[in-house]
Order: structure tokens, then sequence, then C-alpha cells
């Protein structure tokens, strides 16, 4: 039995060290830098964030150089698929329709989803309290689809944009009643913001899977088995030898991982 296991280690080594020698020497990753705390730009230009620190430290693992490429959200899968970079890292969801284009790395977080309106407002996440309402979200985002799903059926009017900041500027200038988004995002893009004062999270969080997927992973092209493997065994490595909770506590008071 001993011998056997040698024997299938040796071999499952053998497989992820040819995997590992067949990945590129700089990862290109993908990224909207839009949405604190997993990405966004500095006062220099620079792009930090959960994200790209996860990001930096696989590519640490990797003995491999992180490159990252700037694309608006609703374009970072068509632009992988272009192979303008390798790798999409911009906290998007493992929803089933994006899965049947790319393949994801195991889950990185899991963060809801929630609908935010001025303290007070009574605006609940539900189609008979939208019914007139106009709801900023996120273009190309999973709850731009649970919008049109669940509340544009019903009367909302649900209103696209291209980044985040666009939404919070018409909800504080009056021209959307509420915004649906990423909690986390939220929080630090947000409500944390002097622009959020006397705004809030009204109602709970909202769940279906089928939309918003089982958590965030790294997109990653469809032929690209053997990155999609090493990014993996990084990503697993990192998060038994504390490196993950390390970088996860820098970000949240809570655990974001989704594992619990």
């Amino acid at each position: 039995m001993k011998i056997l296991q040698l024997v299938f280690s040796a071999i499952a080594l053998s497989a992820f060290t040819a995997a590992h020698a067949e990945i590129p020497k700089t990862i290109r990753f993908g990224i909207d830098p839009t949405y604190p705390p997993f990405e966004t730009k500095k006062t220099d230009g620079s792009i930090t964030g959960f994200d790209v620190d996860l990001g930096n430290a696989i590519c640490t693992e990797l003995k491999r150089k992180c490159v990252w490429v700037e694309s608006a959200f609703d374009g970072l899968i068509p632009a992988l698929k272009a192979k303008k970079f390798d790798a999409i890292l911009s906290g998007m969801s493992m929803t089933e329709q994006r899965m049947q284009e790319i393949n994801f790395s195991n889950r990185l977080f899991r963060s809801p989803a929630r609908l935010i309106a001025k303290s007070g407002s009574n605006i609940k996440p539900t189609p008979e309290s939208l019914k007139g309402k106009s709801i900023g979200v996120l273009q190309g985002s999973t709850e731009e689809v649970y919008a049109k799903t669940y509340w544009a059926t019903k009367g909302a009017n649900v209103q696209p944009y291209e980044n985040q900041d666009q939404a919070y500027n018409d909800l504080v200038a009056g021209r959307l009643d509420a915004t649906l988004q990423e909690a986390a995002t939220a929080v630090e893009g947000f409500l944390n913001k002097p622009q959020g004062k006397g705004y809030a999270f009204t109602g709970s969080m909202l769940k279906d899977d089928k939309i918003f997927g089982t958590g965030s992973g790294i997109g990653l092209r469809k032929e690209d088995k053997e990155l999609q493997l090493a990014i993996n065994s990084a990503l697993a490595k990192m998060k038994s030898n504390g490196t993950y909770n390390k970088i996860m506590k820098k970000y949240f008071d809570y655990d974001i991982s989704g594992d619990k």
C-alpha cells in the first residue's frame, strides 16, 4: 500500500511540476480597479486591494511575476478570451452562465449582495417596494442580472453603469432611489466615505446561487488547464500556511473566505 501511495504521489508531483513549467513566466491579471477593498487605484496610479495582494502572493508561490491589466468589468471575459491577459482577478462571481465561457480557480471569497438607499426611506429589496423606482447596478455584474430578473420584470427601472462610482454619484444626486452591489465593496467604496453619509443597507442579504454563484474566483481560459492547476495549488498552500488569513485580516474583520 505504501509503495502504491508513493507511486501516486510521484505521479501527482510530476504532473504538477510539468504544469508549473508550462505556465507563463509573467502572469497578466485582468482587473477593474474600482471596487475597494478588493481592487482600487491609489493616488500615485498603482493598484492595491485584497485581490491584488492575493494575486501577488500567488505569483510569489509560483515564482512568477505579476502584471495588472486594467479593463472595464463587462469587458473582462471578452478580453481574456482574446488573450489580452492570462487570468481575471477582479471579484468575479463563479456563475453557471460565466462557466459556460471560462473556467475558474477554486473559490477566493464569498460576499453577499445588498441594496443601499437613503436611511429611513423604507425602500426594501422586494419587487413590490421597488416598483417604479430607479435602481443602479454595475454593468455586466451578477447584481444586474438579479435586478433585471426579479425587479425590472415587476416594474422597477434598472439602470446599468460602467463603474460603481457612477451609480453612487447618481444616487447622491437623486437620480437613483437605490443601488445594488456586493456588500464589502459598498462599505469601503461608499458607506464609509463622506459621500455615503445618510445612506445605509436596507433589507436582508440577497441569496440566489444560480445568479450570484458560489463565490468569486480567478477566471481562466478553458484551455489553460496547467495555469488553473498551478493557481489552485498556490492558493491551497496559502490557505494552509496562513498567508491567505494574513491578507484577509488586513482588509476585513470577519471571515470572507466562504469556507466556514
